[in-house]
């Protein structure tokens, strides 16, 4: 990624820019490097690198140590991410081998109420069920845009985690999620899938997950049984 030099936006806020990026795609990590090296790369001066680095400082990207230079301060968001939204690893944490089996996949068009959350009208609909200790635990809805589900699709989605396909297979980097965690009565599909009674009350989770260009690359309608699941989120600084 490169500077635009007839752009209005000034250089070293999209020299910022392409750093906040390089360090939320897990490129930059540790130390930075030089000015030089920044001058030089881009052709820039050196108070143009300065204003960059320091805006980055100054919110907590970057930090500087006395003597040893400046540092990336918090963790690549993807790292974070896949531990805040990863079902498996929360099973994992709870002592018990973590499990899945798919019941359906195919393309369909969401209720207007997933429409609004999700941004989009068409989607490719994934649900499948989540076991701990080869218990069913929950139910999970994943909603993706078409492109995006239809290449998941071409995998076994059965004992496998969504999110490294989508990662390591496909590439797709997260930027930005949000998720609510509520208390609700499972519908009745659900129940049976669960084995658990009619009206039971449940912990529910949506979650949205996008990509650096604000795109939502998945919506996820989840029910747990509230009696074997527990959420545990490793949060990290957000920047923006």
């Amino acid at each position: 990624m490169q500077l635009n030099y007839e752009s209005s936006i000034p250089l070293h806020v999209q020299l910022k820019g392409i750093i906040e990026k390089q360090i939320a795609e897990g490129e930059l990590t540790g130390q930075i490097p030089t000015e030089r090296n920044f001058m030089e790369d881009y052709n820039v001066s050196r108070s143009t690198v300065r204003e960059a680095i320091n805006l980055l400082v100054r919110e907590g990207v970057l930090e500087k140590r006395h003597g040893s230079g400046t540092f990336v301060s918090i963790k690549p968001i993807h790292q974070w991410l896949g531990n805040l939204t990863s079902t498996t690893e929360m099973i994992r944490q709870m002592g018990k081998k973590p499990g899945a089996k798919l019941i359906d996949h195919y393309k369909m068009t969401p209720e207007a109420y997933i429409q609004e959350k999700a941004g989009f009208s068409d989607a490719f609909f994934i649900k499948r069920i989540r076991y701990a200790d080869d218990i069913p635990i929950g139910v999970e809805c994943h909603y993706y845009p078409i492109d995006i589900g239809e290449a998941i699709a071409k995998y076994d989605l059965d004992d496998t985690t969504l999110y490294e396909i989508e990662e390591n297979e496909l590439g797709i980097l997260f930027a930005e999620a949000s998720q609510v965690i509520g208390n609700g009565i499972i519908p009745d599909e659900e129940a049976v899938h669960l084995s658990i009674p009619q009206m039971s009350h449940v912990l529910t989770a949506e979650r949205i997950i996008k990509d650096h260009e604000g795109s939502t690359v998945e919506f996820e309608k989840a029910y747990y049984r509230s009696d074997m699941f527990n959420f545990q989120m490793n949060l990290s600084r957000k920047f923006g």
